[in-house]
């Protein structure tokens, strides 16, 4: 019989100390950029530095750490309009007559900048005043050459298709379908069960994991940040962040679904040896979800399981062979700061790298800790230094861990779509927590006079009955 995992297991700091960084080409008009190897700068000298010239373009991984943390103390908006202006003051764009020779080497690197921000961050060009900025600035030097106006036309078509398909998010993926929940028992004539729609373990995964990336797909670097911003002690303003960190939300919401999804699916059945059949199909699933790298779904089935009202199925536990689900349960164990699945998201990771087919870069990481680690490196860390300069060795670590998410996310997935099966997981009803109990109640008897006391509390509540 599985254990309950109690909230701390699931809320363990990490070591997040940041990595050593090496030292970069810095220096910038013949003053130093930062403090020893890229730890520190003013935010002034930081967008100087995001600011290509005729011979200078910034590093790409400067860049990503640069625009990731940047919203935590400018809007990307300002910072946008400030990159265009510098660029317009540095390399004279405001003369009536350009220097054609000096523009030709300037223009591909300013394309370049921008292709990358829209590319990565297209939501900081929703606003048209944005649109506004690039236009501009790709106005003045296309009469050097007018290859540029032509990219800038594909940048902004890509960025438009880019939004449109942001726009459809984890909420619109399924038109007007709404999960509904279960307060008791539905009559056997209504009830579909999952075994019925899929009984083979590995489709299941397949289609979990075909979810899991579907809703990865919309969440947006910059909304890890978002999430845990707090106001800038040296701006005038908190940046507007409150409608931002939706898909973040909706991501953490379908792994909540999903638990609930399990515990309803075991709990539902009459029979015991009904039950104990669905558990042995979960822990076959999880199984694969693990061989896959989906550790989010493996981590929501085991939690599912370790819900008190399918945990307490003691008759129940009691025919299923659960030799396999220790093996799952200690590979997620939390102790150590879930040592064991750490190293197994190390190895996927590698394997990802050194991929010889698109199911091996597959790597769906546990979702809530990886939020929980960014968390604690949020609250462990300033954000600026006691001088005012921005603590860049920070943002050095979040962007590292933020982008490794970003190229996992990026994975097509390879296996190919069951719509009932994913229509079903999205909309299938599933019990309340309330409802759990009260199922769980009715399969196997209280025990213990606490349990006896809920029961009797669930029955009047729910079914009106003393």
């Amino acid at each position: 019989m599985p254990r309950t995992l109690s909230a701390s297991d699931m809320v363990t700091p990490g070591s997040l100390g940041p990595p050593p960084s090496e030292p970069t080409d810095s220096e910038q008009a013949g003053q130093p950029l930062l403090d020893g190897a890229l730890s520190s700068a003013s935010l002034d000298t930081l967008i100087q530095h995001l600011v290509p010239t005729t011979d200078y373009y910034p590093e790409k991984a400067y860049i990503f750490t640069f625009l990731l943390s940047s919203r935590l103390f400018i809007e990307p908006q300002e910072l946008l309009a400030r990159v265009c202006h510098l660029c317009i003051e540095q390399q004279q764009l405001d003369k009536p007559v350009l220097d054609k020779a000096r523009v030709r080497k300037f223009g591909p690197k300013l394309l370049q900048l921008l292709a990358e921000w829209t590319e990565t961050f297209p939501r900081d060009f929703q606003e048209e005043s944005t649109i506004g900025h690039l236009k501009d600035v790709v106005g003045r030097i296309a009469p050097c050459d007018e290859a540029y106006r032509k990219r800038m036309h594909q940048l902004l078509q890509a960025l438009h298709q880019k939004l449109a398909a942001l726009g459809q998010g984890p909420e619109n993926l399924l038109g007007t379908d709404k999960p509904v929940s279960y307060r008791t028992k539905p009559p056997a004539s209504i009830h579909r069960e999952l075994l019925g729609i899929c009984s083979d373990p590995y489709m299941l995964a397949q289609q979990l994991t075909h979810v899991e990336l579907e809703q990865l797909r919309h969440i947006g670097p910059e909304e890890f940040v978002q999430a845990f911003v707090n106001k800038d002690p040296l701006a005038s303003t908190k940046p507007r962040f409150s409608d931002k960190t939706n898909n973040l939300e909706a991501y953490v919401k379908w792994f909540n679904r999903l638990c609930y999804l399990v515990a309803t699916e075991i709990c539902m059945p009459a029979k015991k040896k009904q039950r104990a059949q669905v558990i042995e199909f979960f822990i076959d699933v999880a199984r694969e979800c693990f061989n896959i790298g989906n550790f989010n779904s493996l981590m929501a089935i085991i939690s599912g399981m370790n819900m008190s009202p399918v945990s307490r199925l003691k008759k129940t536990w009691a025919k299923v062979k659960t030799a396999k689900f220790f093996i799952l349960e200690h590979q997620m164990d939390p102790t150590g700061n879930f040592c064991n699945y750490r190293a197994a998201l190390r190895g996927a990771a590698h394997r990802s790298l050194t991929a010889h087919s698109s199911q091996e870069k597959i790597v769906i990481p546990f979702f809530s800790l990886l939020i929980k680690d960014i968390y604690f490196l949020n609250e462990g860390c300033a954000n600026r230094l006691p001088n005012g300069h921005v603590n860049f060795e920070k943002f050095l670590e979040l962007a590292k861990q933020v982008g490794e998410f970003i190229t996992w996310k990026q994975v097509e997935c390879p296996f190919e779509q069951d719509l009932s099966i994913t229509h079903y997981l999205h909309t299938a009803p599933i019990f309340s927590e309330d409802g759990l109990y009260l199922a769980s109640y009715e399969s196997e008897s209280p025990e213990n006079q606490t349990e006896k006391e809920r029961w009797k509390s669930l029955r009047s509540s729910i079914l009106g009955k003393t």
